[in-house]
């Protein structure tokens, strides 16, 4: 038999752990355009575009679950 405690226990550890994965992917993805930006690259605006859309579908994918 399942003990609910433990069971809320271990969803609550699941949700912190993709969190976390979240954020990190979040911080990786920003520190790399960043980084392209800071070291002067220039940026063109098809670039920028496909970054915005990368956004836009990591935040729907986010909002749909």
């Amino acid at each position: 038999m399942d003990d609910p405690r433990e069971a809320v226990h271990d969803a609550d550890a699941l949700v912190a752990d993709v969190i976390q994965t979240l954020a990190t992917t979040f911080a990786e993805h920003k520190r790399s355009l960043e980084d392209q930006w800071g070291q002067g690259a220039q940026v063109d605006t098809e670039e920028l575009r496909r970054a915005l859309r990368r956004y836009r579908s990591f935040f729907n994918r986010l909002l749909s679950t």
